[in-house]
């Protein structure tokens, strides 16, 4: 069976809704009662937690079979006929093969009649079966063995191969820009305007505490 976590309730009961309030059962009376009762005292900060929780308690205690019902459809819908044989890594009848969580919840295969044949056979002598209904049992309830799951998949390769096609998009985007897009640098960018303005700094005494101006000694007429 699957555990759900849906909660069911008696019949009578119904959904905390908008509507017409509709007859309940005695197993939601409790919590309904818990929460009228807390809704005529004074609404401190306290009471107010307590209204809350007992508004969450109200929900779940009112969820109906129906929910539960149309969940089991979900489940046999997703999985067919596929027999669910544990818990898994999460509780949901899902399969992976994962090293870390190697029983799966459900069998890799919907059971077939030479599967199910076979599997009335293992339950006697082991010894009276073959090496290919070994296999066909293994198979028809994983997918893959641990050497398989461990073996590598080149899948570094793809990684690669998309990060060297964004370097150069970007490099080819980049010279496409500087070429049609971008004006050329200013003159003002070439090595005789550099030291030209550089000497027009010092000639003004452009920051001479901690600037270029308190590098220059201006009786020797050099860099200090």
């Amino acid at each position: 069976s699957i555990r759900l976590s849906t909660v069911p309730v008696r019949k009578g009961t119904s959904t905390l809704s908008s509507g017409p309030r509709r007859r309940t059962s005695q197993t939601v009376l409790a919590p309904l009662e818990f929460f009228c009762i807390l809704s005529v005292r004074e609404f401190t900060e306290d009471t107010m937690a307590n209204v809350n929780l007992a508004s969450v308690v109200l929900r779940n205690a009112l969820r109906t079979k129906v929910g539960t019902r149309q969940a089991h459809d979900l489940v046999a819908e997703k999985i067919g006929k596929r027999e669910v044989v544990g818990h898994g890594w999460n509780g949901m009848p899902v399969y992976a093969d994962r090293v870390d969580y190697p029983m799966p919840a459900i069998r890799f295969k919907e059971p077939t009649r030479d599967i199910l044949a076979l599997r009335e056979k293992e339950k006697g002598d082991w010894k009276k079966l073959s090496v290919q209904e070994k296999k066909a049992l293994y198979r028809a309830s994983f997918c893959q063995t641990f050497s398989e799951m461990k073996y590598p998949t080149g899948e570094w390769k793809a990684c690669l191969g998309a990060a060297l096609i964004v370097t150069s998009m970007s490099l080819a985007g980049m010279l496409m820009l500087k070429a049609f897009v971008y004006e050329p640098i200013p003159e003002t960018f070439d090595e005789e305007h550099q030291k030209a303005q550089l000497k027009r700094m010092l000639d003004l005494n452009i920051n001479p505490i901690h600037g270029v101006s308190s590098k220059w000694d201006y009786e020797n007429n050099k860099w200090k």
